[in-house]
């Protein structure tokens, strides 16, 4: 204490023991100006680096983002890194729940050099193991765990949530080719990562697909690698070069394919027809899938007209898509076929609905040819009906039983017109030879049935009975010249054998007959020579006749 402070009043202090001596009084003196001790600097210089580290953290902290995927399978906050190119941009903060609980919100912290991952068109997406048609994928994750992938977007507006992709985009923004639309019915067995082919060599994927807005077809979205995006043109054809294409034909069984992962999984190939490549297609050109190579390859159909046939016979055997053929020259395909009742005729009709292109069977020569109108086409149409143009079914194949209709010319068939008010136009139509055949035999049939098959057996009856009478009485009457008349006829028998045997010893070389005609007949050869030299010598000398032969000169 200081000398100023006040002594207690309240309490006497304690009288000290008479055996000590007293206590000298202390001395107060002022304390001294205070100076800091060395120890206090660990604290300070840990205070100074614990703010350089926070500066520098939050001097470094990149943009925070939220990821909404249906589910958090394989992320867990504080370790799930978000990675491009292998390269970790940013860190899983925190893992929620939604409130409606239909999916995961993932907040992320990037990094400050990740600043280009927060424009709108940005894509993320887990990686994980992965078997899918583009291959295995995501096989690294099975020991490091699954991880955020990111691919850059070239917007400029940015965003503070995103959507993640359920799968991994076939194709990222950095990657060097061109995309494509190709339009088609249906996709077939093609998916995404479906492989792209050119010359059987694999030139890009299937990148996405999506159904038309109108639901009458898929748009697919092809994406092909450089430099092979060169070889497309304009005129480029694509087809589906899915499962196997096999043919049989007269010259033997075709079998195509593009490879063994096309029959599985399915694959798209192009060609420029006959190899002659057109300007290059710009990028996003659409383009039609055809459903095989040759539909691809064949030359434009032009415009179509539809015909309608009625066939009073069985349609079996017949579907829609069969061929339409004249002379073996395919021009069309079967639509639809059906059956109704004509109640003035009262009886069923089989029509068949085709769809036929006359471009097939002529070339446009002209610009004339090439606009040729509607109308002309009809004309032309009635006028071939008149000189006996007529559709027929026939059988393309014994062993399926499967039918097509064919066009051909019958001049023997009877007059037809056709109304070409109508629409679509009506075409008469032929049985086949078959049917004729059995409808021949099916009246052949009905004639027969009409035999009196009863009648005929009870007259032929009648008949043999008579026969078998007249029978034995010819036997009867037989037996009757066996007796009577055979001895006459042997003695008949003898006076001829007689007869022959004179007139054999008559004509023998030795009887005396043979003889004496032996010489008559030289005496009559002697006279013929004669005569013969007489007939000669009066040809020389004629005049011998009036004077007579002349003497020799000697």
């Amino acid at each position: 204490m200081s000398e100023e402070d006040p002594q207690p009043q309240d309490k006497p202090a304690p009288p000290a023991p008479q055996s000590a001596p007293p206590l000298p009084k202390p001395q107060v003196k002022r304390r001294r100006e205070w100076l800091p001790s060395l120890i206090w600097l660990i604290p300070i210089v840990a205070a100074l680096v614990g703010v350089t580290l926070v500066a520098r953290i939050l001097l470094e902290r990149g943009p925070e983002i939220v990821l909404t995927f249906k589910t958090a399978e394989g992320l867990e906050a504080g370790k799930t890194a978000v990675k491009y190119k292998d390269v970790q941009i940013g860190l899983v903060q925190s893992l929620r729940l939604a409130r409606d609980r239909s999916h995961v919100r993932v907040l992320v912290q990037l990094n400050k050099d990740a600043d280009a991952f927060t424009v709108q068109d940005s894509r993320f997406w887990v990686v994980r193991p992965r078997l899918d048609t583009s291959g295995i994928s995501g096989l690294g994750t099975l020991l490091s765990g699954a991880y955020i992938g990111a691919d850059a977007g070239t917007a400029t507006e940015t965003a503070g949530e995103f959507t993640g992709l359920e799968t991994p985009p076939i194709v990222t923004r950095d990657a060097s080719g061109q995309q494509f639309l190709l339009r088609a019915t249906d996709i077939g067995s093609l998916d995404v990562g479906s492989p792209v082919y050119f010359r059987r060599i694999k030139v890009g994927q299937v990148a996405a697909y999506e159904l038309d807005g109108d639901g009458r077809g898929v748009t697919l979205r092809v994406f092909v690698n450089a430099p092979y995006d060169k070889f497309v043109g304009v005129n480029t054809r694509f087809w589906q070069a899915s499962g196997i294409d096999a043919q049989l034909s007269a010259s033997g069984f075709t079998l195509r394919t593009q490879s063994l992962a096309t029959i599985l999984l399915g694959g798209i190939a192009f060609q420029a027809p006959e190899d002659a490549m057109g300007p290059l297609a710009k990028e996003n050109t659409a383009f039609m899938l055809a459903q095989d190579e040759a539909a691809a390859m064949k030359e434009p159909d032009g415009p179509s007209q539809t015909l309608l046939m009625y066939f009073n016979q069985s349609l079996r055997g017949l579907v829609p898509g069969a061929p339409v053929d004249f002379r073996g020259v395919v021009i069309g395909e079967v639509k639809s076929i059906g059956v109704e009742f004509d109640r003035a005729e009262r009886e069923f009709r089989m029509p068949v609905l085709v769809q036929v292109y006359p471009d097939r069977l002529r070339r446009r020569s002209n610009e004339r040819d090439a606009n040729e109108s509607r109308a002309t086409q009809q004309e032309r149409l009635r006028f071939l009906a008149e000189k006996g143009l007529r559709a027929q079914l026939r059988n393309g194949n014994l062993l399926t039983g499967s039918v097509y209709v064919a066009l051909d010319f019958f001049p023997k068939a009877p007059p037809a017109k056709i109304d070409l008010a109508k629409s679509p136009i009506e075409l008469p139509t032929m049985p086949n030879s078959l049917d004729e055949i059995q409808s021949q035999v099916q009246e052949i049939a009905s004639k027969l049935n009409k035999v009196p098959y009863e009648q005929i057996a009870a007259d032929l009856r009648t008949t043999l009975t008579t026969l078998n009478k007249t029978l034995t009485s010819a036997e009867q009457t037989v037996t009757r010249i066996n007796n009577d008349v055979t001895p006459e006829l042997a003695a008949a028998m003898k006076d001829v054998r007689k007869t022959v045997n004179t007139a054999e010893r008559t004509l023998a070389d030795d009887s005396p007959l043979q003889q004496d005609m032996r010489q008559t007949l030289q005496e009559l050869t002697r006279a013929a020579g004669s005569v013969r030299v007489l007939t000669d010598y009066l040809e020389r000398h004629p005049e011998s006749l009036l004077r007579g032969k002349p003497d020799d000169k000697k």
